[in-house]
């Protein structure tokens, strides 16, 4: 560990004086790990240690004392300090960094008091920490989640100066490892390519991931990680840290392998172009930075972050979810209000749930053709809906289905009666030509006058029509012509209170209308934190349907999310797989379908009916069961995925032959998570008219111990084959 010179005069401080004489640890505990920080004799704060929960208290008193004085008075520091400011001793990446009003840019803090207090499923410490010499408090929070092992911190900066401050480093928090190497495995991203998984080993310096995009912010990278320790992160075993920052916007994680071979890990606000002018008695909240360190590898950390997510995070976590058929590559903007009634009587033939509206409803002045006008302008556009959104809702209550809507609230198309009458509404340059992607700029959330007008879309539409069950609310622009007309001489400011006027704005819906499910999207999958699904019950992964493909993508967004937070639908992307290929792929999660009824052979219809009946009844197994990931798209030819109900009288197997190559070794897929003195019978169902299982294992009873140990021949050589087995309990 690195060793720092203090001068014994700084360890004299009033703050650091009252601990001299005492060592001080805060333990932040769940079933399985334990962090560790320590007061130290200075009074500043440590991390001691984070790994395997340790079982004795009597061993506490080992930890090291962080201070010691040498012979010539000095003080030699060792240790990691939790919250470290830029300007201090450290010679590497700060949490904190404020340039304070007299142009001071030093930041040391000291360890003040703390708290702990039970919560729903865990416990809430709190810490308060504040500079010496100047007025500036900074407040850490750690939640932990006690059965789910997983942490979630977030920090809060204020001061009392009389002046303003600017604040240029704002970290959620710092966590350190000593270990003998370490892999990042990164979720890199573009339109219709989200979450590619890579892994490299990191080497002395720093590696960052991050984006600069300001909203679609994860359309290049998303905001999660795996790191592995001594070893690349594996599916079943080793020591991994997963984490992920609750920030809808501009996120950097930073990985700096010091001069000792430590790492630092610190997941932040992307400070880019961000130097936040802080006034006195403002609180400056730092995302939630969410986190779980699995000894069992990432299935185990998935399974914690997942059981978390739906119990404690996301909107309705416990809830059921809406099978549903969308109109948007059976129709794009060519449709009217017979088309879409007829598409609702096939939403209520093939079984789902709701018809879904997508783009191109609205608009009159500038009617909603292309992407080329009408963002802004939500009235519905009279040429092609004259009965409006009642006439639609009305329709669907008839035909039986519920009715959802997408909208796209946050953004403006030049060509819009909106944008011709509140021009600086919209994030651009004053004296520079606009430039557009997908020919619209966003608007100015960081403007409570805009926050208000997009609340007003949601709400007056729910409110006029309480017809409408569902929205799909989509963001496919990241910030062009970055410039705050609202903001004007604060432009640091911007990327950050725009981001927060959008929670704003979902906050108010979420008060407002609490029953109304929502999707989030974004251009595809480039909207995927868990700061967003406090509001939304679920999100689009990806634009790209084709099933071979999104065996990849969901793959990659299950190591974070659960399968009911995670939307797919059945598309007619790749007609060389069969529907039911398309269909079982996308059964694995929040199921939907998005193809005319009129593509499909009467077999194939009869399929898709009787698979939506199957996702119904198994949908407690799918949507709330734990998950077990066997099989690796990236590691092989197959893939295979269970899912095992809590009380484990069920499981759902999935499995997939990809592109096997010929006469290739087929191996039996054990499955995990069962109860092994449980006996089960497996059958095989999502199965085409007329056909029969091809499955020795079909019908026949395994004990769970056997399929778990020698599991069951799924795997073929045909291309683009699937399998779906219910495994369920026998008296």
């Amino acid at each position: 560990m690195r060793n720092i010179l203090i001068t014994a005069a700084i360890a004299c401080v009033s703050l650091g004086q009252a601990f001299a004489q005492e060592q001080q640890l805060i333990r932040i505990s769940t079933d399985n790990t334990d962090l560790i920080l320590q007061v130290a004799p200075n009074g500043r704060l440590y991390q001691s240690y984070y790994g395997a929960k340790l079982l004795h208290l009597s061993d506490f008193e080992n930890f090291p004392w962080y201070v010691h004085a040498g012979s010539d008075g000095s003080i030699t520091t060792r240790g990691w300090e939790v919250y470290s400011g830029s300007g201090n001793e450290d010679y590497f990446e700060p949490a904190i960094g404020i340039v304070h009003s007299d142009g001071n840019p030093s930041t040391w803090l000291y360890y003040v008091s703390s708290s702990t207090e039970q919560t729903d499923g865990g416990t809430h410490t709190v810490i308060n920490l504040r500079d010496d010499k100047y007025p500036v408090d900074v407040t850490l929070h750690y939640m932990a989640y006690t059965a789910e092992d997983v942490i979630k911190t977030w920090s809060e900066i204020s001061h009392r100066e009389k002046k303003p401050v600017t604040l240029f480093r704002y970290a959620s928090t710092m966590l350190y490892f000593n270990r003998n190497s370490y892999y990042l495995t990164e979720f890199s991203s573009d339109w219709a390519r989200e979450v590619q998984m890579s892994t490299q080993q990191l080497q002395p310096g720093k590696k960052i991931l991050d984006t600069k995009l300001g909203s679609r912010a994860a359309m290049h990278m998303q905001p999660f990680f795996e790191l592995g320790l001594d070893q690349p992160a594996q599916e079943m075993q080793g020591d991994v840290l997963m984490g992920t920052i609750g920030w809808t916007g501009n996120f950097r994680f930073t990985f700096e392998v010091d001069n000792a071979g430590n790492l630092r890990v610190i997941p932040a606000i992307n400070p880019y172009a961000s130097a936040y002018r802080l006034a006195a008695g403002e609180v400056f909240t730092t995302p939630e930075f969410i986190f779980t360190l699995s000894h069992e590898g990432t299935g185990k950390g998935s399974r914690n972050l997942q059981a978390w997510a739906r119990r404690y995070q996301l909107k309705d976590g416990a809830g059921s979810r809406l099978t549903l058929l969308n109109n948007w590559e059976n129709t794009g903007f060519d449709f009217n209000q017979e088309i879409l009634a007829g598409l609702m009587k096939e939403a209520r033939h093939l079984g789902v749930d709701m018809f879904l509206l997508d783009d191109g409803w609205f608009g009159n002045k500038y009617p909603r053709k292309d992407d080329h006008a009408g963002l802004g302008d939500w009235e519905v556009t009279r040429s092609k809906l004259p009965g409006g959104i009642k006439a639609l809702t009305d329709a669907a209550d008839e035909t039986g289905v519920k009715f959802g809507i997408w909208i796209e609230p946050e953004m403006v198309n030049p060509n819009s009666e909106l944008f011709e009458k509140h021009p600086d509404w919209a994030i651009h340059y004053p004296n520079r030509e606009m430039y557009f992607y997908r020919n619209q700029l966003v608007l100015d959330l960081s403007n409570p006058e805009v926050q208000e007008y997009v609340y007003g879309i949601v709400d007056r539409i729910l409110t006029e029509n309480p017809g409408v069950a569902y929205f799909k609310w989509d963001c496919n622009s990241p910030i062009t012509n970055i410039y705050s007309p609202y903001l004007k001489d604060s432009q640091g400011q911007m990327y950050i209170d725009h981001v927060r006027g959008i929670y704003n704005v979902l906050k108010k819906v979420k008060e407002n209308h609490p029953d109304t499910p929502m999707m989030m999207c974004s251009g595809g999958g480039a909207r995927c934190d868990y700061e967003a699904l406090k509001y939304f019950t679920e999100f689009w992964c990806s634009d790209n349907t084709d099933p071979v493909e999104r065996l990849y993508i969901q793959w990659g967004f299950s190591q974070f999310f659960p399968a009911k937070a995670m939307c797919a639908h059945v598309t007619s992307w790749n007609k060389t797989a069969s529907v039911k290929f398309r269909t079982d792929v996308a059964s694995m999660c929040k199921l939907g379908f998005d193809i005319g009824l009129k593509e499909m052979t009467p077999d194939e219809l009869e399929y898709c009916q009787e698979a939506v009946a199957n996702w119904k009844e198994f949908q407690p197994s799918i949507m709330d069961g734990d998950q077990y990931r066997l099989v690796s798209p990236y590691e092989s030819d197959h893939m295979a995925v269970n899912y095992v109900s809590q009380d484990k009288r069920q499981a759902i197997l999935f499995a997939y032959d990809i592109y096997p190559r010929y006469q290739a070794k087929l191996m039996a897929v054990k499955l995990q998570g069962l109860d092994p003195d449980t006996m089960y019978k497996v059958e095989e169902i999502n199965l085409m008219p007329g056909t029969e299982s091809a499955l020795e294992c079909n019908g026949k009873v395994f004990s769970g111990d056997w399929l778990m140990k020698v599991g069951l021949d799924v795997f073929g050589f045909a291309h683009e084959q699937s399998h779906v087995l219910a495994v369920t309990a026998v008296e």
